[in-house]
């Protein structure tokens, strides 16, 4: 069954500077800031949410339809969903703009400047959820996302989804910030699963006013991720820890939110428990944290079942 996947297409840039911010930004001068930094090292990734959880799933085994709408530059990625062999059937060409795109300035203490332009990613709601559940060969979705996208077709996606009778995880992501209480519990109460981090948990308990615990209590799991830490999976049955996986490097966290969802979806379309499920997801950021951008990381499903029975001494296929 396929798995249709609500959020981003997004270019990244970034740009390394082989300096400290804090050298060049005068405190008593913010007023009339203007800075330029000479940035040698630059990279161009794909990114964006539905691409990078797309990409997870494809490698997992899993059948994952992107909706998402692109800009008029969107030919490169395009070339390389068709390459990946996933997909474009809802991926909308939005005319007159650009692929929405992150540009990040990094300097060498890891802080960062990012301009993020959303372009095409405003006409998210022109994708209409209903069009893949009823259409042609893609009326075999069984399971959803709604992922950081623009915020008109945040709201309508999950409309859909709940309208459609088609479960769906609520994932806010970085787009928390633009709903408010009302709404936010609003897309718990439609929403089957909810994911966010402890961060994005905390500032969900204050939009809402309600705790993480009572939240829980309207879905069939609501996952925090830990970081370091782990996870921690609120089901009825009650709470599961999940241990997190050393990864073989630490070397770019961009994307490892989107390859541990990746693991929640798989686990829940395979029917898996929610500890297995949750160590699956674990599994799939430690993957990709140890390599650049956020579909850079290859692995086959055996690799992925051989790292699993090495983390956590059971088979799991």
């Amino acid at each position: 069954m396929s798995t249709l996947i609500c959020g981003s297409i997004a270019y990244d840039t970034i740009m390394v500077f082989r300096d400290r911010f804090k050298n060049h930004i005068l405190p008593d001068k913010l007023h009339i800031l203007n800075v330029a930094f000479l940035v040698p090292d630059l990279r161009r990734e794909f990114g964006g949410c539905a691409g990078n959880i797309a990409y997870s799933l494809h490698m997992l085994g899993g059948d994952p339809l992107i909706m998402a709408t692109v800009g008029d530059d969107h030919a490169p990625y395009s070339e390389r969903l068709e390459k990946l062999a996933l997909n474009q059937r809802y991926v909308r060409k939005v005319l007159g703009t650009y692929t929405a795109q992150a540009f990040i300035t990094t300097d060498v203490d890891d802080n960062q400047i990012t301009a993020f332009h959303p372009g095409a990613m405003n006409h998210s709601h022109e994708n209409r959820v209903a069009d893949a559940l009823n259409g042609g060969g893609a009326s075999r979705v069984s399971l959803g996302i709604v992922a950081p996208d623009g915020r008109e077709g945040m709201l309508q996606h999950a409309r859909e989804f709940h309208e459609g009778g088609v479960p769906f995880i609520f994932d806010p992501g970085q787009g928390l910030p633009m709903f408010s209480g009302e709404e936010l519990f609003e897309f718990i109460r439609m929403a089957d699963y909810v994911t966010v981090n402890d961060y994005e948990a905390q500032m969900l308990q204050e939009r809402t006013g309600e705790s993480v615990e009572s939240l829980a209590k309207l879905v069939k799991a609501f996952v925090v991720t830990l970081g370091a830490r782990g996870s921690v999976i609120y089901t009825e049955r009650g709470q599961i820890d999940i241990p997190s996986v050393k990864a073989q490097a630490i070397v770019d966290p961009t994307g490892c939110g989107d390859a541990f969802r990746a693991g929640l979806l798989h686990g829940i379309a395979s029917d898996m428990d929610w500890a297995t499920t949750g160590r699956l997801a674990s599994l799939m950021g430690a993957m990709k944290i140890a390599h650049r951008g956020g579909q850079n990381h290859k692995y086959t499903r055996g690799d992925i079942g051989e790292w699993y029975y090495t983390s956590f001494g059971t088979r799991i296929w």
